[in-house]
């Protein structure tokens, strides 16, 4: 009974790997916190002029008279980013195919959250920053870090029920979706039609190996890096590349979940019934056996959830905490804080404390009134307007996308500063909202 209780735990991981996703997400929020404290503390100490000067190093790679340089913040930013929307791209799909976005009951609740929580906070800052030098950032509002929310509900403890998690983390990866559209509608500089349309010819051909049912990593991979190239020189932001990817990366397995029991199983009857008497010849049929079982495993699991799986605790413990660090260096004086009641700052910290909870929840209940969603039976309504207030947690898409709103450095400063306030505000009521109303449900 007991074996059958790990395996039944074992089969639950394979069967819904958000919840993996969650666990990796949560923990890479608390990585997140210490590197976005550790930046801001550097750049307000004796190092901070050292500390902002070593991100604008330049690095490139040059072949003969071509030659291709950027900023070591840049290479961070359009380089290491395109990983990063890589896998949010990786989850996406996999959440439309098969997880929480797979059909029209599981995917309303989240979708109508989502897009209360887009359309309120990007109105709320219109409405402040109608004409001016603010203009471009109502898409900074709009973002929600999945990582520092999760990261909140994980110091909650295990009380807080899977669904509220699985809920959050839907709604944020909606929220990732609306997120790059907008990049790729409004945050995009003049277009090189020539790099352009290398890039569309690229991207036809990563579709024409996918029909092809090829599916070899490598390819696809460097397909993918020629892609990213063609965006960037194109002025098409070059992290989209890496969603693009994503989207052409096959789902299904080269091997059928019955065909790769039924032939483990005769291969590991094989390994427990060698008849073979000579030691050498024993010992390769058992190396050829265990080869042809590891050959079964990595065959049986799709190419999207091998490089899911492969890039994701890179993307959660090292890219998204080096963004943080890189970006998070914001100079705290009294010039810059004597500006939180600047209509950019005021837009920023209002979408996203009160846009953000207000659009999520709105939204959802209306959906749930007129019948098209449906609310999970162990979430109270408290509970969504808790996870709201996470929900409020810009942070990291805030600061990607406030980069590519202001080229001002002290428009970009004063963002952030505001992103920064009303994520911790966001963090702060959300969790203790959700304390309460845990607490009460407890007793």
């Amino acid at each position: 009974m007991i074996q059958f209780l790990k395996k039944k735990r074992i089969f639950d991981r394979i069967k819904d790997p958000l919840v993996e996703f969650v666990r990796l997400e949560a923990f890479g929020g608390i990585v997140l916190m210490f590197f976005t404290i550790l930046a801001i503390g550097l750049t307000n100490s004796i190092f901070g002029e050292s500390f902002l000067a070593y991100w604008k190093q330049n690095f490139g790679i040059k072949f003969g008279d071509w030659g291709f340089s950027k900023s070591l913040l840049h290479w961070i930013n359009d380089g290491l980013m395109a990983v990063f929307f890589f896998v949010v791209g990786l989850e996406i799909k996999r959440e439309l195919l098969t997880g929480g976005l797979s059909s029209v009951k599981k995917a309303s609740l989240p979708i109508f959250g989502a897009i209360g929580g887009m359309v309120i906070p990007a109105l709320v800052y219109i409405s402040l920053n109608q004409t001016g030098s603010g203009t471009h950032g109502w898409g900074i509002p709009m973002a929600t870090d999945i990582a520092f929310a999760l990261g909140i509900l994980l110091l909650l403890g295990k009380r807080i029920p899977t669904s509220l998690k699985l809920l959050l983390t839907s709604i944020a990866i909606v929220d990732d979706i609306g997120a790059v559209i907008v990049i790729a509608l409004y945050y995009t500089s003049e277009i090189d039609w020539v790099y352009l349309l290398y890039g569309g010819g690229i991207y036809a051909v990563l579709w024409i190996i996918n029909l092809l049912k090829v599916r070899s990593l490598p390819v696809f991979l460097f397909l993918g890096v020629l892609l990213w190239f063609a965006l960037l020189k194109s002025g098409v932001h070059a992290t989209l590349a890496g969603i693009l990817l994503a989207f052409t990366i096959p789902a299904r397995a080269n091997r059928d979940v019955f065909e790769f029991i039924r032939s483990n199983i005769v291969l590991l009857e094989q390994l427990g019934t060698t008849l073979v008497k000579d030691k050498k010849s024993k010992e390769k049929n058992i190396q050829s056996s265990i080869t042809a079982v590891k050959g079964n495993c990595i065959e049986v699991i799709s190419p999207l959830q091998r490089l899911e799986h492969l890039f994701h605790p890179w993307v959660a413990y090292l890219i998204v905490p080096l963004f943080a660090f890189s970006n998070a260096g914001v100079i705290i004086n009294g010039d810059l804080m004597s500006k939180v009641f600047d209509p950019i700052s005021l837009g920023i910290i209002l979408g996203l404390f009160l846009g953000k909870p207000l659009g999520i929840f709105l939204f959802s209940y209306l959906g749930v009134k007129i019948g098209i969603a449906q609310k999970p039976q162990k979430i109270c309504w408290s509970q969504i307007i808790g996870i709201g207030f996470l929900g409020g947690i810009g942070f990291t898409m805030s600061f990607f996308v406030s980069q590519l709103a202001f080229s001002d450095p002290m428009i970009l400063n004063q963002a952030k500063i505001a992103v920064l306030i009303a994520s911790v505000m966001s963090g702060l009521l959300g969790f203790i909202i959700l304390k309460i109303v845990n607490n009460k449900s407890t007793k």
